[in-house]
């Protein structure tokens, strides 16, 4: 088990786990957010091969359509 900040809020994750995986685990639809890992805007076509590890801070933003 590793620990992991989503947003301010502790998350307990089971390691490996790739950043596409744990945003489905959350409920988000990968496409639809934007995430910042460490300090740094992770690119979307990163988010299958970057894999999570124990003290991540991510902090994620959900894309919002309209006018």
């Amino acid at each position: 088990m590793a620990t992991i900040s989503a947003n301010g809020e502790l998350k307990e994750i089971e390691l490996p786990v790739d950043l596409s995986s744990f945003l489905t685990e959350q409920g988000l639809i990968p496409s639809s957010v934007v995430v910042e890992r460490n300090g740094e805007a992770v690119p979307p076509s990163l988010f299958r091969k970057m894999q999570l590890q124990d003290g991540d801070r991510l902090e994620i933003v959900r894309i919002v359509a309209g006018g």
